[in-house]
């Protein structure tokens, strides 16, 4: 009421010409120009910093297994690889994908720790690792992941297959897409399990994809591929873990053993010292033994030369921007995921620190929708180090016409 008795007022004409002007801009410059009253976002941010970073070393290792990789899993550098791309019979190595959809369904809130799984007859049928699941009998999530994880039990694996997709041949379908996405580009997957079969393969590099996958978007499976030992059925069945380095090398938090007679010796393991975790994998050795012995030189080669720095924590406030057609106040950017850097013990260079934004920014936008990006950049040689999504932390909503025509007569009041 009090903005209508002032423009009222004759004292007050050139604040209704100022607002006739202000209305005449806000209307006919979109149809004639093709323009929208909104903010430019359309920026990079740049802050020089140092720090170590990775070089080019060349290790070499006598390997008796066919094929390795050791991996930094929270950049994804690939630190050493051997053979990588070759096509092996993975063994239960496979339950690595299964354990990834249940995680995903237990974060999703689709599945709870709670939940009771029964066995059918087709999964307690299979053989090989067991916990000797019989038909009709029940066990929740959480005793599951125990027999998953740590005795790699096929029978509880199909079981909980058939849970989540109906039957395991749906469930395979979804490790398959699940695959895809992830770039596992020399994978097939025929069953849940891992037991041998025709077209049933992935290859190292594979498993350590679908292995960081696990571990960084799902870390709370952790808690169950680092138990030494535990018990079933109300402490009347003892499980023993088929990873021995979970006690016996230090920092080992899993993931998963593998063999068979025609994969021979599959590990893909992971190990954390001092905040800093790396993934090794050893595909096709000859004996359990030997494929302990590679992963572990492939672990202390890591931790030995090798550290993690966090530059970001997931969730930092960037900063606060304007976003075009909305009149709000400023919204605060974030990081969706931990942003680290892999370096070399010893070694130092300067890095950039950049923010880029997508192109035409405008609400609405959702919560946690992508943005744009940060990436870490070193500047000797401009190479990536590192990249995350930036996202908005609110839902940020599109202004109306009459919160234009508001603002318009508010910003005419005060320059008068």
């Amino acid at each position: 009421m009090k903005v209508f008795k002032r423009i009222k007022s004759k004292d007050n004409i050139k604040y209704i010409q100022k607002l006739l002007i202000y209305i005449l801009v806000f209307v006919m410059l979109p149809n004639v120009f093709g323009m929208s009253f909104t903010y430019n976002l359309n920026k990079t941010i740049t802050d020089e910093s140092s720090i170590s970073t990775v070089a080019s070393l060349a290790p070499t290792f006598t390997f008796q297994s066919k094929a390795q990789v050791l991996m930094e899993p929270s950049t994804g550098t690939i630190i050493y690889a051997n053979n990588e791309n070759e096509k092996i019979f993975p063994a239960s190595v496979t339950k690595v994908m299964s354990l990834l959809l249940t995680m995903e369904a237990i974060d999703s809130g689709k599945l709870k720790y709670t939940d009771v799984i029964t066995c059918s007859k087709t999964a307690s049928g299979l053989g090989g690792s067991q916990i000797w699941f019989q038909p009709g009998e029940q066990l929740t999530v959480d005793e599951a992941l125990k027999a998953i994880c740590v005795v790699s039990a096929n029978d509880v694996t199909v079981a909980m297959a058939e849970h989540l997709a109906g039957t395991q041949e749906n469930f395979v379908a979804q490790m398959n897409a699940k695959a895809k996405d992830l770039g596992m580009v020399n994978t097939n997957f025929m069953n849940a399990h891992g037991i041998d079969e025709d077209n049933h393969y992935t290859s190292a590099m594979d498993i350590a994809l679908m292995s960081r996958a696990l571990i960084v978007n799902h870390p709370d499976v952790l808690k169950y591929t680092s138990i030494w030992m535990d018990t079933l059925r109300n402490g009347t069945f003892g499980l023993s873990s088929t990873n021995k380095l979970i006690r016996f090398y230090e920092g080992a938090t899993g993931i998963k053993t593998g063999s068979t007679s025609k994969a021979l010796f599959n590990l893909s393991a992971s190990a954390t010292r001092d905040g800093t975790t790396f993934i090794a994998v050893v595909c096709t050795a000859p004996s359990g033994d030997i494929r302990n012995e590679e992963v572990k030189q492939l672990l202390d080669y890591g931790f030995s030369n090798f550290k993690t720095k966090n530059i970001f924590k997931k969730n930092t406030v960037l900063e606060s921007i304007k976003i075009n057609k909305s009149l709000a106040v400023k919204f605060d950017v974030t990081i969706s995921e931990d942003v680290n850097v892999l370096y070399e013990k010893g070694k130092e260079v300067e890095y950039d620190k950049q923010i880029i934004y997508n192109d035409n920014l405008k609400a609405p936008i959702l919560k946690n929708t992508p943005i744009g990006k940060i990436s870490i950049t070193s500047k000797v040689d401009g190479s990536l180090v590192s990249e995350k999504d930036i996202v908005i932390s609110e839902d940020i909503f599109k202004s109306k016409l009459m919160e234009y025509y508001i603002f318009l007569i508010e910003k005419v009041l005060v320059l008068g």
